[in-house]
């Protein structure tokens, strides 16, 4: 009827052949075959440290970092400082005492740093009286839980006999990096534990069974297991190792999207139990219409991350490759190991609540269909209503500052914050950290000439010569460490400076920081816009109409500038956070937009599945009707795993887990339940234009989408469609 007769599109045909092989009596040797693979490379592959690094965030083509490459050819250079910051209690004056003692602190470190015979130097008291610093040189070289291990030695030594007037803490970016790799010890086991508990949780809410949710929770957590060794030797083999932050994101991404998978993929088998006593033939059919959109969203993802590979930002770039490897391993697990074991069980999984043929369709009844039934016949209003709401919140992404500095990265009370912000109160700002000026030393005259005469230098010590005919300089600036006046000295400095010598270098903490967040806008705007064309170009491949990947990229983009606003208004004035993350909004924008598309995509191919039969309207609506649970319990789901963030003591993840939270139940309840239907239903037929014939469309848009007979909407038509027969048989 209005030319459905026709053969299976081969990809359908296709995913019958994976829905026999996946539901078939021996299918279980199929998931037990993977299920070995994937223990053997947990075997094989060693496990790797990269977990107990932490994020870097500098390029190695960034001036500051070439700076600090070049600094080691200087005597000391290849060393790094931490600082002692003494202090008294009572917040007094330090006495002779007190400075003596801060001395054999400093000495107690230097035995503990294995230093060698470094000359003794004496504290420097503050102006004030009421603080001494003190340098002890460690090795640059030290990362992750081996820089924590040496820093916490320091640490210890230094409070080793100090007299109880007295507080010591060890600062400086040393110190900085051991408190952050500590804020990953047992992270990504704490991470895992909750994560499980969270979506376990929401699974037995969500299937009301006391066996059913085992089945994708234990699938998925092997195929997170499996995940991070092989995202992890996929990294470090291209040159791009990971660190705790990415390893931490990469198994919520493979829990959130794997848990999307499973609840697609059971739902439509639990609406395939109501239509065939034969449990097998139920999952084939799940499979068959379930396995493309499952294998689109993974696609969409995966090409979403793999765009990370465009920035400049080293940890970016490694949770691009990392990310990607593991949702193909997520996908796997769901399509190759998870419907053996659904079939090995049968309908006796959904006890108590045992799906029966002859049950009512969810496609014309429950709470989904009145709500796109009622969205679908006020479709003007609704679609006005809800995008100027959604523009409203965008707004506050104009107003929300991005940029932390070293000290604002913990939630979490650190000593190396606790030391820099006693040090910053007792000295000028730039002393105890000096920007770094390297020129070529026949320039030196003219150079420290410039540097001089830079607004915003305070004072520039020569700091020595090198072997390879190059001369150093320490500047002290008139700013806050990290802040815009620092940014703004930093880079008069190098423009004054390149002036007279173009391979002058100006390095230091500052022009770190300055570059991160460069590279960090960089990475915004060339990393954005690539998103976008990935995934309307798997929508366009998809549904191969002209106009519906449009819409649907639009009204995602549109949402997730939203939660951007909304994510960042709570981050900065509810929860007293002073900025966005610097790598804050490229995340949120990369997770709500190519996970958004999940449910985009489970909802669309299913209103493509609709609409040939039952018309634009009818099409969505059935579609939000079938679709509406699923899409909803995975949007809790995936929120709840992002919120799980916020149990590692980053400000940038609990910022990034509050944003995608928000982002992804905007996401659920306003654009896939709200404004796609009401925009669907606005454009009409054309919105298909060319998958399908508009006159057909329009034929079949005068069926009623509700009846009010008892038949609860249902159409008796041939739905030969949906089930069309294999090639060459007749109807």
């Amino acid at each position: 009827m209005f030319g459905m007769h026709r053969a299976p599109e081969p990809r359908r045909a296709v995913w019958d052949r994976i829905g026999e092989l996946v539901s078939g009596r021996f299918s279980w040797v199929l998931a037990l075959a993977v299920a070995l693979a994937g223990g053997a490379l947990l075997g094989i592959v060693p496990q790797s440290s990269s977990a107990e690094q932490s994020p870097v965030v500098l390029p190695p083509t960034a001036e500051a970092a070439r700076a600090a490459e070049v600094a080691k050819q200087f005597p000391g250079g290849d060393t790094a400082p931490v600082i002692l910051v003494i202090t008294r209690r009572d917040g007094g004056e330090l006495s002779p005492d007190d400075l003596a003692a801060a001395g054999q602190a400093r000495e107690r470190m230097v035995t503990a740093a294995d230093a060698g015979a470094a000359p003794p130097i004496p504290p420097i008291p503050a102006t004030d009286g009421k603080a001494a610093i003190a340098p002890i040189a460690i090795s640059p070289d030290l990362s992750g839980f081996g820089l924590f291990d040496q820093v916490k030695a320091l640490r210890d030594a230094a409070k080793d006999g100090l007299p109880e007037p007295l507080v010591a803490n060890v600062t400086g970016g040393p110190a900085f990096g051991a408190d952050i790799a500590n804020s990953f010890a047992n992270a990504n086991v704490n991470l895992l534990a909750v994560t499980g508990i969270v979506v376990a949780l929401l699974l037995i809410i969500t299937y009301r069974s006391p066996v059913l949710w085992l089945v994708p929770l234990l699938v998925i957590a092997f195929a997170d297991r499996v995940a991070a060794v092989l995202g992890t030797a996929v990294a470090e083999a291209t040159g791009m190792g990971g660190d705790g932050s990415t390893t931490g994101i990469t198994s919520v991404l493979v829990f959130g999207a794997g848990t999307n998978y499973a609840l697609l993929l059971i739902s439509r088998y639990r609406e395939e139990l109501r239509r065939t006593p034969n449990h097998r033939e139920a999952l084939r059919t799940a499979m068959r219409f379930a396995g493309p959109a499952i294998v689109a969203s993974n696609a969409t993802v995966v090409l979403a991350l793999l765009t990370l590979l465009l920035a400049v930002t080293p940890s970016t770039r490694s949770l691009g490759v990392q990310a990607a490897a593991g949702l193909l391993v997520a996908a796997i697990f769901v399509v190759f190991v998870m419907p053996p074991l659904l079939a090995l069980f049968g309908r006796k999984l959904f006890w108590p609540f045992v799906p029966r043929v002859g049950a009512d369709e969810v496609t014309t009844t429950g709470a989904w269909h009145r709500v796109a039934d009622w969205v679908s016949g006020h479709a003007g209003r609704v679609a006005v209503a809800s995008v100027l709401a959604l523009a409203a919140l965008a707004t506050g992404v104009l107003s929300t500052p991005v940029g932390l500095s070293l000290i604002d990265q913990f939630r979490v009370s650190a000593d190396s914050v606790d030391g820099f912000k006693t040090l910053s109160a007792h000295f000028p700002g730039g002393v105890t950290d000096p920007t770094r000026v390297i020129a070529d030393s026949g320039a030196a005259e003219q150079v420290s000439a410039a540097i001089q005469s830079t607004p915003g230098v305070v004072s520039v010590t020569p700091a020595g010569v090198s072997d390879t005919g190059l001369t150093q300089w320490q500047v002290v600036i008139d700013a806050a460490p990290a802040s815009q006046g620092a940014f703004d000295t930093v880079a008069a400095l190098r423009d004054s400076v390149q002036r007279a010598d173009p391979g002058a270098l100006v390095g230091g903490s500052d022009a770190q920081a300055m570059d991160t967040k460069a590279a960090a806008v960089h990475d915004r705007w060339v990393v954005i816009p690539a998103i976008l064309i990935v995934v309307l170009a798997v929508l366009y491949i998809l549904l191969r109409a002209a106009l519906a990947p449009l819409v649907l990229v639009a009204a995602t983009a549109l949402s997730t500038l939203a939660a951007l606003g909304l994510g960042g208004w709570v981050s900065v004035h509810l929860l007293g956070f002073p900025a966005l993350d610097n790598t804050t909004p490229l995340f949120a924008f990369l997770f709500l937009v190519a996970l958004g598309v999940d449910y985009t995509i489970f909802l669309v191919t299913r209103a493509r599945e609709e609409t040939p039969l039952y018309g634009t309207r009818g099409g969505i609506v059935r579609a939000v009707s079938a679709t509406g649970a699923v899409i909803t319990s995975a949007g809790i789901v995936l929120a709840a795993v992002f919120c799980v963030l916020g149990v590692l003591p980053l400000i940038a993840l609990t910022q990034l887990g509050i944003i995608v939270g928000l982002g992804i139940l905007l996401d659920t309840f306003v654009v896939r339940t709200v404004v796609i239907p009401a925009l669907f239903t606005l454009i009409g037929p054309a919105i298909w234009w060319p998958a399908f014939r508009r006159d057909d469309i329009e034929r079949t848009d005068s069926i009623p989408v509700s009846r009010h007979d008892g038949s609860h909407g249902v159409n008796h038509r041939d739905d030969s469609r949906r089930h069309p027969p294999a090639p060459g048989t007749a109807r």
